[in-house]
């Protein structure tokens, strides 16, 4: 089993996570809205640093349960784990959006789901990866 995770790396593991979903998000999103990619640049950007800061808290706490349950990493704990995570974005996410695009709640929160189906696979997806990546690269016996 692979140590404890790191602030550092929490960090720099949710970094990752927002900077390759900006990149992808962005012009998609300006292009189906159309709006211009400065907007929802901005809308992004603060949905991102939203989802950076909770992306390390909430990783923090589902892996100190997983620990305390002695569970492991499975199919279902990802599922699990990608819905709390995104059903925490929502709450926060869909008031910001609607006041940035000026559109309603109603218009945010469908945009917002359409977002979501993207993001449940790509947090399940990107997660996955980046254990797998940090199991091989990172020695089981390193210190913390």
């Amino acid at each position: 089993m692979s140590p404890q995770k790191s602030l550092t790396e929490r960090c720099l593991q949710a970094l990752g996570f927002e900077l390759l979903a900006l990149a992808l998000c962005t012009p998609l999103l300006a292009w189906l809205m159309d709006k211009p990619m400065l907007d929802m640049g901005v809308a992004t950007l603060a949905i991102s640093v939203l989802a950076l800061i909770w992306n390390v808290i909430f990783n923090g706490l589902f892996e100190r349960v997983l620990k305390r349950w002695n569970l492991r990493k499975s199919a279902g704990t990802r599922v699990v784990h990608a819905l709390l995570f995104e059903g925490g974005l929502v709450a926060v996410g869909v008031p910001l959006i609607a006041w940035w695009l000026d559109i309603s709640l109603l218009q945010a929160l469908i945009l917002d789901m359409g977002v979501l189906l993207f993001f449940l696979p790509y947090t399940y997806v990107y997660h996955w990866v980046y254990d797998l990546v940090r199991e091989r690269f990172v020695p089981a016996h390193t210190a913390q």
